[in-house]
């Protein structure tokens, strides 16, 4: 219709003239619906509410005293409540045109405030910083002026004194380092791993080449075993044919081993054995004989040689007795006069007559035919014996003579006692 308005959703409808007022504005607000305005008495304006865009480049001084160049980009829009349209109205309705440009100056003029007390390595490295406190600082301006701002974002810091570009030399130095190293370590990487390839692909060709031929050998062995097969068992079979008939002939000579053993071999051995056995019975009874005719010989040699020792030993064994038996005569016959025993006057004609005896003896041992088996101590023993005998008939004679008596007297012819 003519006279009913409906502003677009990014639009506010103002009407003047009308006598329905809101708050302080003097005008009507119509936002999402439509309105109907009265002609002649009312007159109706678009304010837009679209969302609009400011670019800022500003010249500004740091802390340090460098001068640089921000480039920042703003977003803003009128706000969508009846005042901060009421007062956007005021002041752009019929600049709206020129909107961007008075903001952008208002900004521009809080980012230079603020990059006066940051350092360069601040602004560089806190740009989200420098948006909150621009922003923070413009907020009281734009809220008289009906301003909503969306976004603040710093693009670019330019440095015409060359103070950033010196201040990443050392890191572009050391990230271009970095660089070049891993750059190497790629390509020495690759380098590496081609080589590996290449060695993979030498085995693998090698491990291929190395099949082939064992498949080829294989197959050659196998046709050239299929072409030997019928010679082959044949040769077998003439193999297995002589070594039985070699085995037969083992036996067969086995056979007559036996044979010969059992019929030649043994007898003959039996033979020998028994001319040896009677060669050697005789060989040892003709020892024997000769052995007993030189013990025979020398026993009897011994015995007379022994004979001959006794005889002379005896002869000297008989005249010391005689001479000890004389001498214990005289002893005796001394003993009995100068003691006066009259008992002994009788035994006195037996001792007188003892070494005669002795000698006697002695006399026949010589000429006996005597063996004395044990030397020397056997002839000590007979002496001794013979001895022996005439004390004991000594003593026999004292027994039996009367104590105190006068004892027979000899004959004349043996004289008296001396």
């Amino acid at each position: 219709m003519l006279f009913w308005h409906v502003p677009a959703p990014n639009e506010a409808l103002l009407i003047s003239g009308s006598k329905r007022q809101a708050q302080d504005t003097q005008f009507r607000i119509v936002t999402g619906h439509g309105s109907f305005v009265m002609p002649v008495k009312q007159k109706a304006r678009m304010l837009s509410l679209a969302l609009r865009e400011a670019e800022i480049a500003e010249d500004c001084v740091t802390q340090q005293g460098i001068r640089l160049t921000v480039r920042a980009v703003t977003v803003f829009k009128v706000g969508d409540d009846h005042l901060s349209i009421a007062n956007a109205a005021r002041r752009f309705l019929t600049e709206q045109a020129r909107m961007e440009e008075l903001v952008g100056r208002i900004f521009a003029g809080h980012l230079r405030s603020i990059v006066g007390g940051l350092t360069v390595e601040q602004i560089i490295r806190e740009r989200d910083r420098v948006a909150q406190e621009v922003k923070a600082g413009s907020h009281t301006e734009m809220e008289k002026l009906g301003i909503v701002v969306d976004a603040l974002q710093i693009q670019e810091i330019e440095d015409a004194t060359g103070y950033i570009t010196n201040l990443a030399a050392p890191h572009a130095a050391a990230v271009a380092s970095q660089a070049r190293i891993a750059q190497a370590r790629a390509d020495q990487e690759a380098a590496q791993r081609e080589q590996e390839a290449a060695a993979l692909k030498a085995q693998y060709e090698r491990d291929t080449a190395i099949k082939r031929a064992g498949f080829v050998a294989e197959t050659e062995q196998a046709n050239a075993s299929a072409s030997q097969a019928g010679p082959l068992a044949q040769a077998r079979a003439t193999q297995e044919v002589i070594e039985e008939q070699t085995q037969l002939a083992r036996r067969q000579a086995d056979l007559a081993a036996q044979r010969l053993e059992a019929e030649v071999r043994r007898p003959a051995d039996a033979e020998a054995y028994k001319q040896r056995t009677l060669a050697e019975a005789q060989r040892d009874r003709a020892k024997f004989e000769a052995e007993g005719d030189a013990y025979r010989r020398t026993t009897l040699a011994t015995a007379e040689a022994q004979a001959v020792r006794v005889q002379a030993d005896g002869a000297a064994y008989a005249e010391r007795t005689t001479a000890d038996a004389q001498a214990a005569a005289n002893n005796a016959r001394a003993d009995s006069l100068r003691g006066g025993a009259q008992e002994l006057i009788a035994a006195n004609r037996v001792v007188e007559n003892l070494p005669a005896l002795v000698d006697a003896a002695a006399r026949g041992l010589a000429g006996a035919n005597l063996t004395v088996l044990n030397g020397s101590e056997g002839l000590a023993q007979v002496a001794t014996g013979i001895v022996g005998q005439g004390l004991a008939i000594f003593d026999a004679l004292k027994q039996v003579t009367p104590r105190g008596g006068e004892v027979a007297r000899p004959d004349a012819s043996e004289g008296e006692p001396g």
